[in-house]
């Protein structure tokens, strides 16, 4: 007879102890600790269980933990001492396969790990997926890993060792993460389309962001909506109710990406919802309300510098002189649209009619390290940092390096650099306040040159628009006295200035609700990255739902993580959320 969490649930501890003693390499203790929380409503329940009694454990016990682990193809591998759970995943990875030179670099590796940090480097070799790294994979996470600190090498150490039992306990349960394998198979597949080949950048109406959006209606045409790209480039599906007069409820996010991003930022909440509806579409089941599944076409920035061009098209607030903006190859908006195949005028139509809108819900990976520090899978978000943008042109006066005196220098860098400190002093020790500058450039500078002028960007967010203000106040007065002193002359260009929005109250019960049944804890968190869920709270009740990402929050980047686990729970907690809105 297979093992299945009701049999768990009731067999008495040694049978859960031993039934499990394959979870945690040559550590039973974990599982007899967790038979006293039984019962457990979900796997997922037991699967936080178990790696609670491992948080609450002792420094020594944790460490014994992580030492009871085998070195990546080291000498035990070789020797066939592993336990059949270890050989099995070194093997899906093809460790066993290594080349000479592959052996070398581990065995090096594996050396300078343990010198450094006293106990063996762990990695769940399954990978994010369940279907397992490459061996340049493992090989450059170990490179990578190796120059954490200790204290945080531990933690992820533990993490890693979490996410092996994860798979282990589907494995033994027989548990197939099937709308997670979905979402991050097609995460992949978009991945694919790009501007640049040796990493992820696809920006507003390039070819990539076109033939994203192309798979991307395909997909939802196969999971059952109608799919159609509007004027300014978002991908719309549709989901029909019954009643043609019913109300919409509407989900989504975006699909353009940062320069050199990652795969899940905005896609994440494109292609979960995309699933769900592809389930129910199975099943036959129709909502009570249309449900439509947006793709926002852009939301970074990235080409025109201006965000939210997908959602304010249809919150009714697209900025029509948007459109003679050029990009840094003088194409206009207007020509990108039109090249595209899009038809400018047709944009202000796009714009939805609130009385016809339940709600917005968006699900998005966190973008930081709150959810995988608490260890935990989802979280609510309560709220969205307000934010300011701005770009700083300076001009000094460009001199000799080596005959213009310091004391007679008009140099644009060394005020940039001023204001970079200034910004960072203002912003820090204030819960939720963070200021950035993110771009800091010397256009045409030369190393024996005083730099004659510089430019950079100011981002200031909070989740109180009171706190933002006043640290924007501050800083902007602080690059007057600068600039002032150092007789640099300065121009300020507003990029965007954006309210903080607040989450509905109801729609975050229910996520806490479609939560709650599976036995999770609640954690609710603000948002300090923006979204399209800020925007479309200009029309609708909004609420968000955050997915934990790995590689220690890092998003915006190509190690931004998460698991076919994580998207699969996210899944099932929108189906839930979904089957219980009632408007």
């Amino acid at each position: 007879m297979s093992l299945t969490l009701d049999i768990l649930n009731t067999c008495d501890a040694q049978a859960f102890t031993e039934a499990l003693g394959g979870i945690y390499e040559h550590s039973p203790w974990i599982p007899m600790r967790a038979a006293a929380n039984r019962p457990f409503r979900s796997l997922d329940g037991l699967k936080l269980a178990l790696q609670a009694v491992v948080a609450s454990a002792s420094d020594d016990e944790k460490l014994g933990l992580i030492r009871a682990h085998p070195e990546l193809a080291g000498k035990a591998a070789i020797a066939g001492e592993l336990t059949r759970e270890s050989t099995g995943e070194q093997a899906k990875a093809g460790l066993n396969q290594c080349s000479p030179e592959e052996y070398a670099r581990l065995h090096e590796l594996n050396a300078a790990y343990n010198q450094r940090f006293g106990f063996p480097f762990i990695l769940a070799v399954k990978g994010p997926e369940g279907n397992g790294l490459t061996r340049q994979q493992i090989i450059a996470t170990f490179a990578r890993r190796l120059k954490n600190r200790p204290v945080d090498e531990m933690a992820e150490a533990l993490r890693q060792i979490g996410r092996i039992a994860e798979l282990r306990l589907n494995d033994l349960l027989g548990a197939t993460p099937a709308f997670g394998n979905a979402v991050m198979a097609q995460a992949r597949a978009l991945a694919a389309h790009s501007d640049d080949a040796d990493g992820l950048t696809c920006a507003y109406l390039t070819p990539a962001h076109r033939q994203t959006a192309a798979q991307i209606a395909q997909w939802m045409r196969e999971a059952g909506m109608t799919a159609t790209i509007d004027a300014v480039g978002n991908v719309v599906g549709r989901y029909a109710a019954d009643d043609a007069s019913a109300k919409t409820l509407i989900t989504g996010s975006h699909y353009d990406t940062v320069r050199n991003g990652g795969r899940y930022d905005g896609r994440a909440g494109i292609l979960i919802p995309i699933a769900v509806v592809g389930h129910l579409n199975r099943q036959g089941r129709r909502l009570p309300f249309h449900l439509e599944v947006i793709a926002f076409a852009e939301e970074e920035g990235v080409r025109y510098r201006s965000t939210f061009l997908g959602s304010s098209a249809v919150t009714g607030g697209f900025d029509s002189s948007l459109l003679e903006h050029v990009d840094a190859d003088g194409i206009s908006l207007r020509q990108a649209l039109q090249a595209a195949g899009h038809d400018p005028a047709q944009i202000p139509g796009i714009a939805r009619d609130p009385n016809q809108v339940l709600a917005f819900v968006e699900l998005h990976i966190e973008q930081g390290p709150v959810l995988l520090e608490q260890n935990l899978p989802v979280g609510v978000v309560t709220s969205i940092a307000g934010s300011s943008r701005y770009m700083l042109e300076l001009a000094g006066s460009a001199g000799h390096a080596g005959t213009t005196p310091m004391d007679m220098r008009r140099d644009a860098a060394a005020a940039a650099a001023e204001i970079v400190l200034a910004v960072e002093k203002r912003c820090s020790g204030i819960a939720g306040l963070v200021g950035t500058v993110g771009i800091l450039q010397v256009p045409n500078g030369s190393v024996n040159v005083v730099p004659g002028a510089c430019r950079l960007s100011l981002d200031i967010r909070a989740a109180e628009d009171e706190v933002r203000k006043a640290a924007v106040a501050d800083v902007l007065a602080e690059i007057k006295t600068i600039c002032g002193w150092r007789q640099v002359e300065y121009a300020l260009e507003p990029i965007l200035e954006a309210a903080a929005s607040a989450c509905a109250p109801g729609l975050m019960r229910r996520f806490d609700a479609a939560i709650e049944k599976l036995g999770l804890p609640l954690l609710r968190l603000p948002s300090g990255a923006g979204h399209d869920a800020m925007k479309m709270a200009e029309l609708c009740d909004m609420a968000m739902l955050f997915i934990r990402c790995g590689n220690g929050g890092v998003s915006h980047n190509p190690l931004e993580t998460m698991t076919g686990d994580d998207a699969d729970l996210a899944a099932r907690i929108l189906l839930d959320f979904l089957l219980d809105f009632h408007g």
